[in-house]
């Protein structure tokens, strides 16, 4: 099955004892046993629904995992696989992460006891050189968030591999559409399906899908012990959303490749970061692990003042702390999704006061230039 039809086949489609087409939302907290321990599949909505199977299973094939799992939020997800983890177990992560997700880490995790080090894992030397003893996993995102740094996934899987690492991916930016990391030897796979998967701005939501039925017990046990569910509503948009993100994704692509175009020509850009770009660093390895480049660039106007005046005069494009929406978006990411990260590390990594993220909506390309152009130039 290609993706296309499997975004709209896979999984579980419709309902036999009804013929809906769609899945039925199973708006129920609880269910009727037919004795003590003799349930129908399904005992209670915290342990598992219906319809947030449904989407599980989806996400599951699309990824070519093991079992899937739905999250109330991207962040819930990766708190979850975090919690699988033990006090003084030490995980890498990459340097370039999202600022949400370097909070966490930071700030909230490392009190119970986990240790970690984020490094530039777009060289693998880099994680090799942060190992110790009690090193067990490595997580990466790829293409990062938000100067799309690419890491190459079959030498970290290689690497992971030989020293008995569990291999974590955020998958979010690139999307089961163009990029399949299990496939390249991944053992977890997360996105904030808030972005992409739904694509509409209009649920918040996290999924992740596991290679083996080992990772699938233990998420499943935090997953329940925790609670950190995806309603049955929202599990529901979500499988709506999915069944458009081929064609949206495509359309995204294109816009987005003609958008670069166009700010190449701007002599007031600089360092403009998109993987499409053969001058971007990891060009070819992205090229040769990812199907499509994604929707998203940085880049720099020169200044947080000049960053300013664009986002107070732009129509089309919004200005908000998200991406991967058929709406286009546009942020700061000094003074928004990376605001929570101290400010010497962020001069460290390259994320200046000027630099700029848009994601690509699906508007009339057009619109966008000349709108981006009259606010770069008011």
């Amino acid at each position: 099955m290609r993706k296309k039809t499997q975004l709209i086949h896979g999984g579980i489609t419709g309902d036999e004892k009804t013929g809906a087409v769609s899945v039925p939302i199973y708006q129920v907290s609880t269910y009727a046993q037919d004795g003590v321990g003799k349930h129908r599949g399904y005992e209670y909505s915290r342990t598992g629904n219906p319809t947030r199977f449904a989407l599980e299973e989806l996400i599951k094939e699309l990824e070519g995992g093991h079992r899937g799992f739905a999250f109330g939020s991207g962040m819930a997800a990766i708190t979850a696989i975090l919690m699988t983890f033990k006090q003084g177990d030490h995980i890498i992560f990459t340097d370039d992460v999202y600022g949400g997700t370097y909070r966490l880490v930071s700030q909230v995790i490392t009190r119970f006891g986990l240790e970690a080090s984020f490094v530039d894992t777009s060289d693998v030397s880099n994680i090799e050189k942060a190992l110790t003893d009690r090193t067990k996993a490595v997580y990466v995102e790829t293409p990062t968030n938000p100067l799309l740094k690419i890491t190459d996934l079959k030498k970290v899987s290689e690497l992971a591999k030989g020293k008995n690492l569990t291999f974590i991916v955020d998958n979010t930016f690139s999307t089961p559409y163009w990029q399949n990391p299990i496939e390249l030897g991944a053992d977890v796979v997360l996105h904030s399906a808030t972005k992409y998967l739904g694509g509409h701005s209009d649920v918040v939501a996290g999924l992740v899908v596991v290679n083996s039925q080992e990772l699938a017990e233990d998420v499943h046990f935090v997953l329940n012990s925790s609670g950190g569910i995806l309603g049955p509503q929202d599990s529901w948009l979500l499988m709506r959303g999915i069944k458009t993100l081929g064609i949206r994704m495509e359309e995204i692509e294109s816009n987005t490749k003609a958008f670069v175009e166009f700010l190449q020509d701007l002599p007031e850009i600089t360092n403009i970061y998109y993987p499409g770009l053969e001058a971007h660093k990891g060009h070819d390895i992205h090229q040769s692990q990812a199907r499509g480049n994604g929707g998203m660039i940085s880049f720099d106007v020169g200044s947080g003042e000049k960053a300013d005046q664009v986002l107070r005069n732009v129509n089309y494009f919004t200005l908000a702390e998200s991406l991967g929406a058929v709406e286009s978006l546009i942020s700061v990411p000094a003074m928004m999704t990376h605001a929570s990260i101290p400010v010497d590390r962020r001069q460290e990594l390259g994320i200046t006061d000027g630099l700029v993220r848009v994601s690509i909506g699906l508007e009339d390309i057009d619109d966008l230039k000349e709108d981006f152009l009259q606010a770069l130039r008011k």
